[in-house]
């Protein structure tokens, strides 16, 4: 898919589908711009008999006889007063769904002089290339989609623009490749599969790889994660992708919670636990690895990236991990394990004292780390966890650029007691009421107090049940967006 902005007036512009943003009270105004390239003298009634009036998310597509343009399709993008970029984005997306079966060349009309131009061309553009996208690898007989081959945003100068739409396929292959993680099923996408799709990432981009066998994490004490991977048949994978321009002043980590199958080990997830959807608990993981992908194509100046993911999965057989075990992480502190299905903060506790050992200027984690995240944000808000108040701005600023919903939680230092077992330094689950702010505490544990960290739990924005703005039913790849934005900033301020 090719976009491109083109400074031509809407008038003299051609194509297979045209979408055109109309603000709420406008209608009249733009009725004569479009009667002039439709020919259509019963527009106005059209909109009439479906009740258009410009309101936000609603839609009207008209299929043309005449002309070069096939279809028209109209999206409301609500109040002029209340006008925000995610509102170009959900149109966007609204428009490109209603394309199916004119695909070629796509015009997109929008009031782009309510936004910086660069932000509005790169929102819009990614809202179509990632409204496109559909998974057909594991179907008997695949279907390619048919591609939208070009996309021209009317109205914006080439010139402006042209850096950020450069940026649009390489962020969009990144979350592209993290749906596909997260979609793939366990039986294919296992921790030496994950390993070999870092591998592949490794050599189409000149990346340095390190990939720790179980021996390896052995000599490293990594005993919270090996608890966790010897319930399975699958030896685990302890990634290390990185990422290293010359010259970098600055470096970054990011971890992502690597379980390619989490069954709960002996606490096993039954009833509404949705079993059937575990191959998603490695959604962290794979939002860490779309970044790298994309971030590697990028090319962004003085900043190290460090992407690192402790594979494996959460299983049962003779040798699993029992509630009640005492384990010890690779930083010497003990772990009661109350609960087997809290085993995600085992294998992150493990990671974060190796990141630490980078001696990095941040580190982030994701992980779809706990159901009480979902219970407090929904399944379009991601928990943020830092003490760091220059952290939090940025991974919020980063965030809302992207339009991935995120929300600082407290760190609420006596909730800590929660954690504490009479018999060991730790328990890996605290009570039930602020389960998702514990288990933030207990990760803490795990990290260098003099490094900046922060912890996003993306265990409802990961996974979508429905069609939702962007995202198509499935995996959202949510996070990648986030975090390059947030390193493209920290390359552009490090001096």
């Amino acid at each position: 898919m090719q976009v491109s902005a083109v400074s031509k007036e809407i008038n003299e512009w051609s194509g297979s589908v045209l979408i055109a943003g109309i603000l709420e009270g406008t209608i009249e105004s733009q009725i004569n711009l479009f009667k002039a390239i439709i020919k259509d003298t019963f527009l106005s009634q059209r909109f009439i008999d479906s009740k258009f009036e410009g309101k936000k998310n609603q839609k009207l597509s008209i299929e043309l006889i005449e002309g070069k343009v096939k279809k028209l399709i109209f999206v409301g993008l609500g109040k002029p007063e209340t006008l925000r970029i995610d509102d170009l984005r959900k149109a966007a997306s609204i428009g490109t769904r209603q394309v199916s079966g004119y695909e070629r060349k796509l015009g997109i009309f929008f009031p782009w002089d309510a936004f910086d131009p660069s932000s509005a061309a790169c929102a819009v553009g990614e809202a179509v290339r990632l409204s496109s996208i559909k998974d057909f690898r594991f179907k008997s007989e695949p279907k390619e989609p048919t591609p939208i081959d070009e996309v021209e945003l009317i109205g914006l100068d080439t010139k402006t623009t042209k850096s950020a739409i450069d940026e649009i396929n390489p962020i969009c292959e990144g979350v592209k490749f993290a749906r596909e993680l997260v979609s793939a099923p366990p039986n294919f996408l296992t921790p030496y599969q994950m390993s070999k799709e870092a591998e592949k990432l490794a050599t189409d981009y000149d990346l340095d790889l390190k990939v720790l066998d179980r021996k390896e994490c052995e000599n490293q004490g990594m005993g919270a994660y090996l608890a966790v991977a010897k319930g399975s048949d699958l030896d685990p994978n302890f990634i290390h992708l990185k990422y290293s321009p010359k010259n970098a002043k600055n470096k970054v980590v990011l971890i992502g919670k690597g379980l390619t199958f989490d069954s709960g080990g002996y606490n096993l997830k039954v009833g509404a636990s949705q079993i059937e959807k575990m191959k998603y608990d490695m959604g962290g993981s794979a939002s860490v690895l779309g970044a790298a992908r994309a971030i590697a194509e990028l090319k962004p100046n003085n900043i190290e990236v460090h992407f690192i993911v402790a594979a494996c999965e959460n299983m049962i057989n003779g040798s699993a991990l029992h509630p009640g075990d005492i384990i010890k992480a690779s930083n010497g502190k003990t772990i009661e394990v109350n609960n087997t299905d809290a085993e995600g903060r085992l294998t992150l506790a493990d990671a974060l004292v190796y990141a630490c050992k980078l001696k990095p200027d941040a580190i982030v984690d994701l992980a779809t780390l706990t159901g009480a995240c979902v219970i407090a944000l929904g399944d379009e808000i991601a928990g943020l966890w830092t003490d760091n108040d220059q952290l939090s701005e940025q991974l919020t600023k980063a965030a809302g650029k992207a339009g991935e919903g995120i929300w600082r939680m407290p760190m609420q230092d006596s909730y800590k007691s929660g954690i504490k077992s009479t018999i060991a330094d730790l328990q890996n689950t605290g009570p039930r009421p602020g389960g998702s702010i514990t288990a933030a505490l207990f990760l803490k544990e795990f990290v260098n107090s003099s490094i900046p960290w922060a912890h996003i739990d993306i265990a409802g924005t990961c996974w979508t049940e429905k069609d939702r703005d962007i995202t198509p039913k499935g995996a959202t790849g949510y996070g990648v967006r986030t975090l390059i934005n947030w390193i493209k900033e920290l390359s552009l301020n490090t001096n």
